[in-house]
């Protein structure tokens, strides 16, 4: 049995139950890459569906494995899900069999039928939190709390720390701040950092700023929107994820509803140019699980969820004929998924990682 068929299994279940793994690091781009082409990428003839050699005619589904387990079981191209599941199953859970089987030449997965069972009438309570999951969003929500990109001219015209209460130079929770700008309804803000100005390697546009999170604050101020420009408000700290310095910037509070997990597609579009520009934190060397910012967003079309594989530049050689240097074709490197798209740039989370990766490797449909 291949890669694929336990990929279709895992990827078509309810995504509520996620842990972590010893496989996941591992197994994680193998999934990712199998949903990307099932959600629509571009159809192309791909030839007959071939399982790998040691692929298991049976498997149990157990606890505590996840879609990534699973899906790197049967095949090495496991984004060809769909041409192996024989139907669209919505829950697996743990102790389900899993069965291969043949039809007309073509190999199919199916969840096995249980054994028939006399049962009183009775209400049967399954914990969603059992189901084999998706990419659940608390994996990366620290990440996506603590990283914004920013545009320019938002974060220039933003409300700013002006002094610590007693002359302090740093503030933590509890801690009245005082801060200058300008002033509405608002009463809850952000507190940000900047931490570098992006730009597009492509055509040298400027992607807006990447800040961090460094906590929150509440106005103390009766009525806000009567303070001028001039006027210093007094706010108090409310949450902490760093020491509060003069100059942090304050962004209003927004709150919105998110999904609580990632369904992983091919772009709708195709994504021309796209480059990783930056690695929050600074590492020099990018590996699985590592977040980087992407120039694509929203106006590409890029969405939370698409998946992208990542290319690297090919080395030189030196031709052992004419002596001359050769420049050997790009090679894939590994994989990502879109979890976080802004105005002109978005983050990604790696998958899969063949390789070293570094800042500037392209990225393009899968």
């Amino acid at each position: 049995m291949s890669a694929s068929k336990w990929t279709a299994i895992c990827w078509n279940a309810d995504p509520c139950f996620l842990t972590n793994n010893r496989f996941l690091r591992r197994c994680l781009g193998c999934l990712l890459a199998l949903i990307l082409t099932a959600g629509g990428a571009a159809a192309q003839s791909q030839g007959p569906l071939r399982l790998n050699l040691d692929a298991p005619d049976i498997y149990i589904v157990q606890a505590g494995d996840t879609l990534w387990d699973i899906s790197a079981l049967f095949r090495s191209d496991p984004w060809r899900w769909p041409d192996l599941w024989q139907s669209n199953p919505h829950l697996i859970y743990p102790g389900d069999k899993l069965n291969l089987f043949w039809a007309d030449g073509v190999p199919y997965v199916a969840r096995a039928a249980q054994h028939e069972v006399k049962l009183s009438p009775a209400m049967r309570a399954s914990p969603l939190a059992l189901a084999i999951p998706s990419i659940r969003r608390h994996e990366i929500e620290p990440f996506l709390r603590q990283h914004r990109v920013v545009e320019t001219s938002l974060l220039e015209g933003a409300s700013y720390i002006l002094a610590g209460d007693s002359g302090r130079l740093l503030s933590g929770l509890g801690d009245r701040v005082y801060a200058k700008g300008r002033w509405d309804e608002a009463r809850r803000f952000r507190l940000v950092r900047p931490l570098e100005t992006l730009y597009d390697p492509q055509i040298g546009e400027s992607l807006g700023v990447l800040v961090v999170d460094v906590g929150e604050v509440m106005m103390e101020q009766a009525n806000p929107a009567s303070l001028t420009e001039d006027d210093a408000a007094k706010l108090r700290v409310t949450e902490m994820r760093s020491e509060i310095r003069i100059g942090d910037r304050l962004l209003p509070v927004v709150d919105t509803i998110v999904d609580p997990v990632f369904q992983p597609r091919a772009p709708a579009v195709t994504i021309h140019d796209a480059n990783m520009v930056a690695v929050p934190g600074g590492v020099t060397q990018i590996g699985v699980l590592d977040v980087v910012v992407l120039n694509r967003r929203e106006r590409e079309s890029l969405q939370v969820g698409d998946v992208l594989v990542i290319d690297q530049a090919g080395q030189l050689a030196e031709d052992p004929v004419t002596g001359k240097s050769v420049l050997l074709p790009e090679v894939r490197a590994g994989v990502l998924i879109v979890f976080s798209v802004f105005e002109r740039a978005s983050f990604g989370l790696v998958l899969e990682a063949t390789r070293p990766l570094s800042v500037g490797d392209t990225l393009r449909n899968p």
